[in-house]
């Protein structure tokens, strides 16, 4: 059977079916991506910067800094809470205590959040710690 043959027999639904294959494997794709954006889109180094900028003046963020307020845990401390990305992003959006309200951004809060839990377990594998900077005790 010669391709013309081929064609009059299955008409366009070969080609039809070729096309709907692929707008499904690409959406597939692209719907994944979209998916993992958020995750994708954290920036430690951002989080880091931004901490030092609006987090070092009570808490100890980096092991650089060697000062911080007493009662008020380090960013390493944090971290080994394992503490879940989403609770810990609803605290810094929306902040407790004698923490002030910075009107960080998602993109900002996420960042933060990302550094912080850069410092803790390795996501991967949670009985392996990653070896976070030393820092300073408070106090």
């Amino acid at each position: 059977m010669q391709g013309n043959d081929a064609t009059r027999l299955l008409g366009d639904h070969g080609h039809m079916k070729s096309i709907r294959t692929i707008f499904l494997v690409a959406s597939s794709i692209v719907c994944a991506q979209i998916a993992c954006a958020p995750a994708l889109a954290a920036d430690v180094e951002n989080g880091l910067k931004l901490s030092k900028q609006w987090c070092a003046a009570c808490h100890v963020v980096a092991s650089d800094q060697k000062s911080a307020s007493v009662d008020v845990p380090t960013f390493a401390d944090v971290a080994r809470r394992k503490t879940e990305k989403k609770p810990l992003a609803a605290f810094l959006a929306e902040p407790h205590g004698k923490m002030p309200n910075m009107s960080l951004s998602r993109s900002e809060i996420d960042d933060i959040v990302a550094y912080i839990r850069s410092l803790g377990p390795a996501a991967d594998d949670p009985a392996e710690p990653r070896k976070p900077p030393e820092l300073p005790k408070n106090g």
